[in-house]
């Protein structure tokens, strides 16, 4: 039996989140058009903004936990209709609710390791630093230039490890003085919030918060753009404001203060990918394209959709933890239009974006023909 969120409740939460520009839809489409969805499944995020404004969404839905939140719609929407937030608000009362369909459940495991470790992968909160043995890192002490906060994935992953050991080599060769906080960090809880937990989000930041504060943090590098977003766009709902840089700028800065050399030539064949939060949410196309172009023998070739019309990975909005079908992973997409355009290596600068394209370069089978590598990772190859 379907369960209905309740009308005065729907439309009340749906104007606390902001949402309530969704009344002023009128269905031109415009979203279904740009939703990447589109390519491999039946989702309409129209007919779903339709259903909000009336409060007759169903909580139960498979369709409430699809969206991405890669930003593509209310790029389009010529009547400044909030789709994230209102899909956000629907999962918000599902969770409430406890009502979580099968890919979503999940969920479940997650929350309870961020709650209990304060990461999403279920792993020992007093290994969070363990990637970083016998590369001579310090722990972050004040008055130190820059806090690097790795974030989960490249703490834990064994294939993230590779992109924060790459960083710290690029921070050591550059001489920054730098530390890291370890099992004093919590994740940042940007892709909880966007499944709706917003109590779970709020003790993240909150001690999150705590922590930099108490050790005198004042500028962090982060690998990735989910901490990037969150840390500028959404800790300073808490009246605190640090100043945040992602990997992928504060390389190019050093190399253009003069405090990084590559000397190392790299022929390679490259195209980059835009993250969706690094890009779309927050306008950073540049800096990651001309820190590679300063690689001596890089050709970069850029795919049709790129910058502000990038194809998203399909990690954003919780869904790097729900289950999505072989065939409709739009990561496969992504590498196909990689290889197309006749690049060996697909670099980008994010973790969720290189944990998708790695499983979709797998199941795909095409290890002989593609690599994929985060900037730092090509940089480093460079030095």
């Amino acid at each position: 039996m379907e369960t209905v969120a309740p009308y005065k409740e729907i439309i009340e939460i749906i104007k606390v989140s902001g949402g309530d520009a969704a009344k002023f839809c009128f269905q031109c489409g415009l979203c279904d058009t740009v939703c990447p969805w589109n390519r491999v499944g039946n989702f309409s995020m129209r007919k779903l903004i339709r259903q909000a404004t009336f409060g007759l969404s169903d909580i139960e839905s498979e369709d409430i936990w699809r969206c991405t939140t890669c930003g593509r719609c209310p790029q389009q929407c010529p009547r400044d209709v909030r789709q994230i937030e209102t899909v956000v608000s629907l999962r918000r009362i599902a969770t409430e609710y406890g009502v979580f369909p099968t890919s979503v459940k999940p969920l479940r495991t997650v929350s309870a390791s961020l709650a209990g470790e304060g990461n999403p992968l279920n792993e020992d909160r007093g290994k969070r630093a363990e990637w970083a043995k016998g590369l001579s890192v310090k722990t972050f002490t004040e008055g130190m230039e820059i806090l690097y906060f790795p974030g989960c994935y490249p703490s834990y992953d064994p294939r993230l490890k590779k992109v924060a050991r790459a960083t710290v080599n690029i921070l050591t060769k550059a001489g920054v003085d730098f530390g890291i906080l370890g099992a004093k960090e919590n994740c940042c809880g940007e892709s909880i919030r966007k499944t709706g937990d917003e109590e779970l989000f709020k003790r993240l930041a909150k001690e999150n918060i705590r922590t930099f504060i108490d050790n005198g943090v004042k500028k962090i590098l982060v690998s990735s753009p989910h901490c990037y977003h969150t840390f500028r766009n959404e800790y300073p709902e808490f009246m605190v404001n640090f100043e945040v840089v992602h990997s992928s700028q504060y390389v190019f800065e050093l190399i253009n203060a003069g405090r990084l050399e590559l000397t190392k030539e790299c022929r390679r064949k490259i195209t980059y990918h835009d993250p969706c939060y690094l890009g779309r949410h927050n306008g950073i196309y540049d800096e990651p394209r001309e820190a590679l172009k300063k690689i001596s023998g890089l050709e970069l070739y850029e795919m049709s959709e790129s910058r502000v019309d990038s194809l998203c990975c399909g990690g954003g909005g919780g869904r790097i933890w729900m289950e999505t079908p072989k065939g409709e992973r739009f990561s496969d997409l992504r590498l196909e239009q990689a290889i197309n355009v006749g690049a060996e290596v697909l670099v980008t600068s994010c973790p969720y974006c290189i944990a998708n394209f790695e499983d979709s370069r797998l199941t795909l089978g095409l290890d002989e023909k593609i690599e994929i590598k985060d900037v730092t990772e090509m940089i480093q190859e460079a030095l």
